[in-house]
């Protein structure tokens, strides 16, 4: 039998929000989730110690793959903090293997798991495997919403394809996504020219060619600052032409 939140013992608890795209397919923001889960922890009496928060990161990955997660985990097991608070299941992991993992992470180490839309999750007990089997069919059907949701975007991007429009995610560097068709993006592909120009000419390193890219104030396409592993995949997509349409290309 469950307890409610207000019955169980008052603790400083280590919360936790996740989005696994910089748009979340689902609607459900980080602002959501960190509204949901403060007010949750505030109406029960508990004290959120810290709030774990997982950018892009998606619900399939394990949890010693994703550093907020295992942060907070960490954060039980050292005692800062009693116990784990997210929005729901679906945000601590939408596969059902990761999720029982993290689950079973906290109660290893005595901590306690609660979710905003349930309320505490008991640990298992052999004397009722209902308790278990309930927790995990909610897990496969999270797993199930997010296959269906992978699935559609797949057939979109394939009609795409098929149509001749690009279809996969943010263009490369040097290149841009305009009414569904790749175009040149002039400014990128003028710091495209300067990078294989010190490649092949000034035979730098990919580590010297980011510094030279910064101190010339050639910007990356995301982020402020250019590493050695971004200017590698830009210039292994070097080319005149357009990316291919029928495949995801490599990201700069």
């Amino acid at each position: 039998m469950q307890v409610s939140a207000m019955e169980a013992i008052k603790m400083r608890l280590a919360g936790y929000i996740r989005v696994s795209t910089g748009s979340q397919l689902d609607g459900f923001g980080l602002e959501d989730q960190e509204r949901i889960v403060r007010r949750w922890t505030r109406e029960n009496g508990h004290k959120l110690a810290h709030l774990f928060i997982e950018k892009a990161v998606s619900g399939t990955i394990a949890g010693e793959d994703r550093p907020e997660l295992a942060a907070a985990l960490s954060w039980i097991e050292d005692k800062k903090a009693g116990g784990l608070v997210a929005p729901n299941l679906d945000r601590l992991a939408r596969e059902l293997v990761v999720q029982e993992a993290a689950l079973a992470q906290v109660w290893k180490h005595d901590g306690k798991v609660f979710m905003a839309d349930q309320g505490e999750l008991l640990p298992d007990d052999p004397e009722d495997p209902m308790r278990t089997a309930m927790r995990q069919m909610m897990g496969v059907f999270a797993q199930l919403d997010r296959g269906m949701i992978v699935a559609k975007l797949r057939r979109g991007r394939r009609i795409k394809g098929e149509k001749g429009q690009y279809a996969y995610g943010a263009p490369p560097y040097g290149w841009a996504a305009h009414k569904k068709e790749l175009t040149k993006e002039e400014l990128e592909q003028a710091g495209r020219a300067r990078a294989r120009e010190l490649r092949d000419e000034d035979e730098l390193s990919y580590r010297e060619i980011a510094a030279v890219l910064e101190a010339e104030e050639i910007r990356p396409k995301r982020g402020e600052r250019w590493h050695p592993e971004t200017v590698r995949r830009m210039l292994a997509n070097d080319t005149d032409k357009p990316p291919t349409l029928h495949k995801r290309p490599t990201k700069a």
